[in-house]
């Protein structure tokens, strides 16, 4: 139970309509020069909050700061939390699942991810808790039953043991049903002017080559629910496409691409095309026409320095092989007028 309240702090808040919060915990065994456990919260992809087993804490968005303050005791008890009930029971709960799978020593990392979801229109809330290790699911719990799935059969026995005491699963729904879901609430309430603004990005048509795909990049947007595509005469495109991640920015704010492969389209049909940007809560789209001269390329150009530098080269290889002929038509010369000399 403790160390469920002590995931609160750790959510991930979005707008509008639908927000949540999401908690990681990550703890590893033989991977030098970082902490042992870290514990993260995103708000809306934003980090929220850090703390990790080196007794470092931060908290990254200063609309989070009024949700410590209001008590002063609330930000030394999460800090004693993290420092010393996580870091230690996920040390522990590390090294079990090692033993359960015979692994006596190398690099093995336990990951947690949790937390709620709530739709401030229709008021639905659904909480999560998720356990993998190394790189795949473990186990994860059913607010609905109130029980827990065994993703791996090496987790078949635990789901036993914690399935057998009622009260505990009761106590996470309840955490992940009810009080994550009011402290949502109220980091919705102190983040609204950050949380509920939008923000249209700059979308550029990019390719390294001419040969090489066109991508389609949008940069610079909020929230990050958001969507870019392809389309042909006015038809999104599934085909000759890649969609790329939506990743965050320094800023922020989020970037997301969509390649499109034109390697068997004409240039007369590329007006046919175009890159449309959608974003959540705004009404109109971003539509960048497929034209020649908006295309920004990577391909490395020759300087004037480096044609000079080109010409000089082949200007100097030639005066060398020239020299090089030389001497040998001289050399062959004196061999001639040796020989006649002679006879």
């Amino acid at each position: 139970m403790r160390t469920l309240l002590l995931l609160l702090l750790f959510c991930h808040v979005s707008s509008p309509v639908l927000h949540s919060m999401k908690f990681f915990i990550t703890s590893s065994t033989g991977i030098p020069n970082i902490p042992r456990v870290v514990v993260t919260t995103e708000v809306d992809e934003l980090l929220l909050g850090y703390c990790d087993s080196n007794k470092k804490m931060d908290l990254k968005q200063d609309f989070a700061k009024p949700f410590f303050t209001e008590k002063r005791q609330r930000l030394e008890w999460y800090k004693q939390e993290c420092f010393v009930f996580v870091t230690n029971s996920f040390k522990a709960y590390t090294y079990s699942l090692m033993g359960l799978f015979r692994q006596l020593g190398g690099v093995h990392v336990v990951q947690v991810v949790g937390g709620c979801e709530w739709d401030d229109e229709t008021e639905e809330v659904k909480g999560f808790l998720k356990f993998g290790y190394n790189g795949e699911d473990f186990k994860e719990f059913d607010p609905n039953t109130s029980t827990w799935i065994a993703l791996r059969p090496e987790a078949f026995l635990g789901k036993l043991l914690l399935d057998a005491n009622k009260e505990l699963g009761r106590k996470i729904k309840t955490v992940l049903t009810q009080t994550f879901p009011e402290h949502l609430k109220t980091f919705v309430k102190y983040g609204s002017s950050s949380l509920l603004r939008t923000e249209l990005p700059s979308v550029s048509l990019l390719q390294k080559t001419p040969s090489s795909p066109v991508s389609c990049l949008a940069t610079g947007f909020y929230p990050h629910r958001a969507s870019l595509v392809w389309r042909k005469d006015g038809e999104e495109l599934h085909e000759e496409v890649d969609h790329g991640e939506i990743l965050p920015n320094h800023d922020g704010t989020f970037q997301m691409s969509v390649d499109l492969n034109l390697s068997s389209v004409t240039p007369e049909d590329w007006t046919r095309y175009d890159c449309v940007f959608q974003l959540s809560g705004v009404k109109e789209d971003i539509i960048t026409k497929l034209e020649k001269d908006r295309i920004r390329t990577n391909e490395v150009k020759p300087s004037n320095m480096t044609v000079l530098v080109t010409a000089a080269v082949v200007v100097l290889v030639l005066i060398l092989i020239g020299a090089a002929g030389f001497i040998v038509y001289k050399k062959n010369t004196g061999k001639i007028e040796t020989k006649f000399s002679t006879h």
